[in-house]
């Protein structure tokens, strides 16, 4: 009478991570030669990231710097959705927001991905903004695991709550 093993595949990221990349970019952004004279800034703006410099090269390599925190902090990119520069005023301008959540739909095509290509008896369930995934066997649950991070999304995944 073995019970179910499971787990829960989620897209988050932690903010705390994410507010210290934007500090650290801030910081390096205020340091480095090559931003000096170009008002560059990066910062909250409630929700979202603003970037802000005086020429559209100069806020990509904005974009570019906190690119490289995120990634030192162990965020994917994926979880970061920046728009185009745009020219507001004098200043060129980019808005990034972070995604969190799995879609319905991404969720449904993760589990059509484990029922047609995954073990026998595992068993998926959609869960609000995230899916669970569960199998008597925790071997089943690893490879579908290793499926799951084999696929290219264009959205973030983590797996959560092991048991």
């Amino acid at each position: 009478m073995a019970s179910d093993s499971s787990f829960d595949v989620v897209s988050k990221y932690d903010r705390q991570e994410v507010d210290n990349a934007l500090n650290m970019a801030a910081k390096e952004v205020g340091q480095r030669f090559d931003f000096k004279g170009t008002d560059a800034s990066i910062r909250w703006s409630g929700d979202l990231i603003e970037l802000e410099a005086s020429g559209e090269e100069r806020v990509k390599a904005v974009l570019d710097v906190f690119q490289s925190k995120l990634i030192k902090r162990s965020i994917s990119l994926k979880a970061l959705d920046a728009g185009e520069p745009r020219l507001s005023g004098k200043v060129w301008k980019i808005t990034a927001s972070m995604q969190e959540g799995i879609s319905t739909e991404n969720a449904k095509k993760i589990a059509k991905l484990v029922r047609d290509e995954g073990p026998k008896g595992v068993k998926t369930q959609v869960q609000g903004d995230e899916l669970r995934v569960s199998s008597k066997k925790r071997d089943d649950l690893q490879a579908v695991q290793k499926l799951i991070r084999d696929q290219d999304y264009d959205f973030a995944v983590q797996f959560t709550n092991y048991r």
